[in-house]
């Protein structure tokens, strides 16, 4: 699993070295440069970050008003030169404060905090997991079970989502549905078709078949879809 990542900083110095620092670590992605917090904020609300290094003192909004307003789902590492923030960074559940100049060990021990996250996610994950799935135009939400879902059909502009007891219809594109599934759990077979891998039933060169129902295996996507299967061959 690879986190994205943006940097907010007004100075150029810090962000070229938070740049440097990034492209060493293989469990990162760099996503976008900011040094205009209202820049960043514009591109949070179109695009999946999952972790934000963000300077403190900056014009605007300074990088605790910024904290305040993004999704609880974003994770912060604050950066500055200035100490005497430390203490209210944490109080707003940052991941870790990085005092500048920054040190890549530093740096290092910060980004790895992330990792064990995610580590720790997965394996405390169980058969309750769950998604909220929009149905109707009047903000009604129907609970769906992850372990209920056989795969995941694009219709245009609408995903049908098929599980083992019923459909769902829902006004959504394919790539929003991915972003909210697993990526150990699911995976892409066609530009149409994302499948759960634990219910698939057999495949072949050319389908994959689940429930009595062939899927397509897309030519783009046929070799990840192989490589994630012989993982599992016996």
């Amino acid at each position: 699993m690879k986190f994205k990542c943006i940097i907010v900083d007004d100075e150029p110095p810090a962000t070229r070295i938070l740049k440097n620092y990034l492209e060493k670590v293989s469990f990162l992605e760099e996503v976008g440069v900011f040094n205009d917090s209202l820049k960043a904020l514009e591109f949070l609300n179109s695009n999946k970050v999952d972790v934000v290094f963000l300077d403190i003192q900056m014009p605007q909004l300074t990088g605790i008003q910024f904290s305040k307003i993004i999704s609880k789902d974003v994770k912060v590492i604050f950066t500055t030169a200035y100490p005497d923030f430390a203490l209210e960074g944490f109080e707003l559940n940052a991941v870790d404060y990085l005092l500048k100049p920054i040190a890549f060990e530093r740096f290092y021990q910060a980004v790895s905090k992330l990792s064990s996250d995610a580590k720790s996610e997965v394996e405390n994950s169980s058969s309750s997991e769950f998604i909220f799935i929009k149905t109707d135009g009047k903000n009604k939400f129907q609970k769906l079970l992850l372990n209920d879902i056989l795969y995941v059909e694009s219709l245009q502009n609408y995903v049908c989502i098929h599980t083992l007891k019923q459909q769902i219809i829902t006004h959504s594109s394919l790539k929003n549905v991915i972003e909210s599934l697993p990526e150990n759990d699911f995976i892409q077979i066609h530009k149409s078709f994302v499948v759960a891998l634990k219910q698939i039933d057999s495949t072949d060169s050319f389908s994959v078949f689940i429930n009595n129902k062939e899927l397509p295996i897309g030519a783009t996507f046929k070799n990840v879809f192989f490589e994630r299967i012989d993982q599992n061959k016996i």
